[in-house]
């Protein structure tokens, strides 16, 4: 029997980059349409402002199922991702998974961004300047022929900074925007990766066309979008609908009627059936909340890359033994 093994950050960085990371998961969200990829339910507990996450799917075809838990807080994270033998439950590796989970949530942004944004959008709208932000931007980037971002955050200091340190890795124009509504003037692609509280993107400011990635508000407390947002969608896509159901307040304020949530198509069918943005569609969001299938892709991944190049620190196997009970 192998021995488990740990993948590090750098190791991560080191095997997969954006375009992988973007292909790995339109590879994995074909599996989850066809049904050879599931998804655990999302679940969370918050204490004050921190959050314990944790999501998992399994890939019984891979031969691999897994989870990946962290703690968000005020403090900072450390999340892992963990992946085990479908048959002998047995542990494979455990992953460190900042870099991965940057990947994941950005090229998920990337992934949708190809099937529902105008071929030929070239403008994008970045809300928010986190940690997250420059994979948001990145992946974008890989799928459209980007001119022009337009950055807005609420702090100056910290939107300048993020501007300077964008423009260094990308050769097209970034520039500062000092409102939510100078940013997204007609630009076709939105992304919003915030923390607020508080919708602040309504429909006025929005052109007819627009692509939305909606990525920041995962948990309850959090709000993006204006409710007008979604009368005007021709198509809200998502990445878990059983997360969305229970964790975005936002769609639950837009498509609560248990009938209106027919209108709702996760991101697999939209790859399974081939289906982009149409010359019919209007505003199309996209809401991600997070999934085990996307981590997993990703995992897998680079758990076969990191086998193959002989990467990874070995682990020793756990000792099973008998519990003394007196």
């Amino acid at each position: 029997m192998n021995s488990p093994i740990w993948i590090s950050e750098q190791t991560v960085v080191r095997l997969m980059n954006l375009p992988d990371a973007i292909g790995a998961l339109e590879r994995g969200l074909a599996q989850q349409a066809s049904g050879d990829a599931r998804n655990m339910v999302k679940t969370h507990v918050a204490w004050g402002e921190n959050n314990l996450h944790a999501i998992g799917a399994t890939y019984p075809k891979a031969g691999i199922v897994g989870t990946k838990t962290w703690a968000h807080t005020l403090g900072g994270t450390c999340p892992l991702l963990m992946l085990f033998d479908a048959e002998t439950g047995q542990l494979k590796a455990i992953i460190e998974a900042f870099a991965l989970g940057q990947m994941r949530t950005g090229g998920i942004s990337g992934v949708a961004t190809r099937w529902l944004a105008h071929r030929d959008a070239d403008v994008l709208a970045l809300i928010g300047t986190g940690k997250q932000a420059l994979a948001q931007l990145a992946a974008v980037a890989a799928v459209r022929p980007l001119r022009l971002v337009r950055v807005f955050s609420p702090t100056p200091e910290k939107r300048a900074a993020f501007v300077a340190r964008a423009s260094e890795q990308f050769g097209f124009e970034i520039v500062e925007a000092d409102s939510v509504e100078k940013a997204v003037a007609d630009a076709p692609i939105i992304t919003t990766v915030t923390r607020a509280r508080q919708p602040f993107l309504s429909t006025s400011a929005i052109a007819r066309g627009t692509h939305i990635n909606a990525v920041g508000a995962i948990t309850e407390e959090r709000i993006e979008l204006a409710n007008d947002v979604f009368a005007r969608c021709t198509r809200a896509v998502v990445d878990d609908l059983p997360a969305v159901q229970r964790l975005s307040t936002e769609l639950i304020h837009a498509y609560g009627d248990s009938q209106r949530w027919r209108e709702v198509t996760p991101l697999c069918e939209v790859i399974a059936e081939s289906v982009g943005r149409t010359d019919d569609d209007d505003i199309t969001i996209f809401k991600a909340m997070g999934m085990g299938v996307s981590d997993l892709a990703l995992g897998i991944e680079i758990l076969e890359r990191a086998t193959s190049a002989g990467l990874g620190t070995p682990l020793p196997l756990p000792q099973r033994e008998a519990p003394r009970l007196v």
